[in-house]
């Protein structure tokens, strides 16, 4: 596929507008566990260098106090809360909860003041708080990374939008099992459902972020600040 033609095409029609950063951004990471970025798992690929740029993410975001979510997709031993998702994707069988396959990936550990959420679906916001949590810390831009692309991702970005968030997604903070797919749907997100930018644009965005405040005065307060 043509890309750069399809996204002329896209243009021409009058999509690919911009959203923007809002103030008030969340992150909300997608399934970047064990089970989906570990190769060794039936439904697991290498996602290492989307895992790795998200790592450095969270390291800025935390030192902004961003509201971080992790999603997770796991289901009971019995299964009888898979619906038809377990007939398109017999490999989430192995999606049990307790086992090592539903666990955030550790490279991405989750500190003990960022959330956990399990989901039953591909949207992070499907029978989630997910929308209610964001809202009440009056969150305007969603930040989306995680895999798959083609998926979860963009069911996520979907449904932000849909919410009312600006939503973004760094390009190299997302992940799926084929290069079709990815650029095929970050091309199709980009021209309808979100802003697709860089890691290093959304990195120079949380460092305009004020810092929270009580480490901003432990900042001031340090010897030889003024």
């Amino acid at each position: 596929m043509d890309i750069e033609r399809v996204r002329e095409q896209y243009v021409r029609a009058g999509m690919v507008g911009r959203v923007g950063f809002g103030e008030r951004p969340a992150i909300v990471v997608v399934d970047f566990i064990k089970g989906l970025t570990d190769p060794s798992y039936p439904l697991g690929a290498e996602m290492d260098a989307a895992v790795e740029a998200t790592a450095r993410l969270l390291e800025r975001a935390r030192t902004r106090g961003v509201l971080i979510v992790f999603m997770t997709i796991g289901f009971e031993p019995g299964l009888r809360d898979a619906g038809v998702f377990i007939e398109k994707a017999p490999g989430l069988r192995q999606q049990i909860l307790g086992t090592a396959a539903v666990e955030i990936d550790p490279r991405l550990e989750p500190r003990a003041d960022e959330y956990v959420l399990v989901k039953k679906g591909q949207s992070s916001f499907f029978g989630t708080p997910l929308a209610s949590l964001l809202t009440a810390a009056r969150v305007d831009t969603c930040i989306v990374v995680g895999c798959v692309t083609s998926g979860c991702v963009r069911a996520t970005a979907t449904d932000s939008m849909q919410h009312g968030f600006r939503t973004i997604l760094p390009r190299e903070c997302v992940a799926d099992r084929a290069q079709g797919p990815h650029e095929a749907n970050l091309l199709d997100m980009d021209s309808k459902i979100a802003d697709v930018v860089s890691l290093e644009e959304t990195l120079a965005y949380l460092e305009r972020l004020p810092r929270p405040a009580a480490e901003a005065g432990a900042l001031a307060a340090a010897p030889g600040r003024a």
